[in-house]
C-alpha cells in the first residue's frame, strides 16, 4: 500500500514550495481528508497549493461552519432535510444538540445536548471551566434540534465521467464509536447518575468506525439525497462535487433522513471499506470496492479519456 513515507512535524509543512515540487516531480496525485483542511489554513490550500488535487477544492471551504456558503446554506438552497435551528438558547424548548469546536482537539467536536435553556447554561459553565469549549466557541456554537434515531454515514461517489450506468454511486454505509458517549450509554442510567463532573458529560471524539446496511425500502430515499446534492453542488460550486463525498444522516422514528453534516471529501468512516469492500460498492461492480479504490478507478478512467481536468481541480 505505501510506496515511502514522508514524515512531517507540522501537517502545514507540506506547503512550503520546496515540499509541493518535490510532490510534483514524483508525480503525485493528491487526495484530500480532513487533517489537511482542519489543519492547512483553506485560503492556502485554494490559493496556493499546487499538487493537482482530486477532486473540487472550492467545495472544502464548504465544510466550516463559520462560512456564510456552508453546507447548511446549501442543503437549504437544495430542499434537504435537516435538523432545525435553534437561533437563541433562550428558545430552546426541547432536546437540542449543541455544536461547536472542541477547544483543545483541534480536530474534534466539543458538542454536548440540553433539554432546557437551564440545562444549556449549566452544561455550558461546566464545560468552560473544564476546558473543553471557550466562551468564544460558545457565541458562535450551531443549535438544533435532537434528531432521535440512528447514525448512518452515506459514504458516496459522483463520477463526472460516466456515460454507462449511474454517475452516483452509493459505496457504502457506515456508522460511528464517539468517547466518551458510547462509554456512558453502556451504563445503567442509575449509574450515570453517579458519575464525578469531570465524567458526566460525554465527549464525541470519533475513534473508529463500523460498517452498516440500510434496510432496502430506505435506499432509494438515500440515493436520492445525494442525486439532489449533486445537482445542488453544480449550481452553487461549479463543477460541483467530484469523487468521494459523505452524507451524514440521522434517521427519526418515521424513517425520515435527515443530514446533519456534509464531508465534501473522503468520508472519515470509509477505511471500513479497505481491502474487502462494501456490499453495495461490491455489488454494483462486481468486485471488491473500496473508495479508495474507486478513486483510483476514476483516476485511471481520466487518463485513458484524455479528460484528467475534469476530476482534478
Amino acid at each position: 500500500m505505501v510506496d515511502r513515507v514522508v514524515v512531517y512535524d507540522k501537517f502545514k509543512e507540506i506547503m512550503a514550495p520546496e515540499e509541493q515540487q518535490k510532490i510534483i516531480d514524483d508525480n503525485i496525485l493528491f487526495i484530500p481528508n480532513r487533517s489537511f483542511t482542519s489543519y492547512v489554513d483553506m485560503k492556502e490550500i485554494e490559493d496556493n497549493f499546487r499538487v493537482p488535487m482530486f477532486g473540487n477544492r472550492s467545495m472544502l471551504r464548504s465544510e466550516e461552519r463559520g462560512e456564510v456558503k456552508n453546507y447548511y446554506w446549501l442543503l437549504e438552497k437544495a430542499g434537504l432535510p435537516f435538523p432545525e435551528k435553534i437561533e437563541d438558547p433562550a428558545d430552546i424548548d426541547s432536546l437540542v444538540m449543541v455544536k461547536l469546536h472542541h477547544a483543545q482537539k483541534k480536530l474534534e467536536r466539543g458538542f454536548f445536548t440540553a433539554a432546557s435553556t437551564s440545562e444549556y447554561n449549566e452544561k455550558a459553565k461546566v464545560l468552560i471551566r473544564q476546558g473543553v469549549i471557550t466562551e468564544e466557541d460558545l457565541g458562535n456554537a450551531r443549535i438544533e434540534r435532537y434528531i432521535v434515531g440512528p447514525v448512518f454515514n452515506l459514504d458516496m461517489f459522483y463520477s463526472p465521467l460516466e456515460t454507462f450506468g449511474t454517475k452516483n454511486e452509493l459505496i457504502g454505509v457506515d456508522w460511528r464509536f464517539e468517547t466518551s458517549l458510547d462509554g456512558h450509554v453502556r451504563l445503567p442510567a442509575p449509574q450515570q447518575m453517579t458519575l464525578l463532573e469531570r465524567q458526566m458529560y460525554p465527549e464525541y471524539t470519533v475513534c473508529g468506525h463500523n460498517a452498516a446496511t440500510l434496510r432496502e425500502s430506505l435506499l432509494e430515499k438515500a440515493l436520492r439525497l445525494g442525486e439532489i446534492f449533486v445537482e445542488a453542488s453544480k449550481e452553487h460550486y461549479d463543477p460541483g462535487i467530484i469523487g468521494p463525498y459523505c452524507l451524514q444522516t440521522c434517521v427519526d422514528k418515521d424513517l425520515n433522513f435527515y443530514i446533519y453534516d456534509v464531508a465534501p471529501r473522503v468520508g472519515g468512516g470509509t477505511n471500513v471499506h479497505m481491502s474487502v469492500g462494501h456490499p453495495y460498492g461490491n455489488s454494483l461492480w462486481r468486485k471488491p470496492m473500496s473508495t479508495g479504490r474507486r478513486i483510483t478507478m476514476e483516476v485511471r478512467r481520466a487518463i485513458e479519456m484524455g479528460k484528467v481536468s475534469e476530476v482534478f481541480w
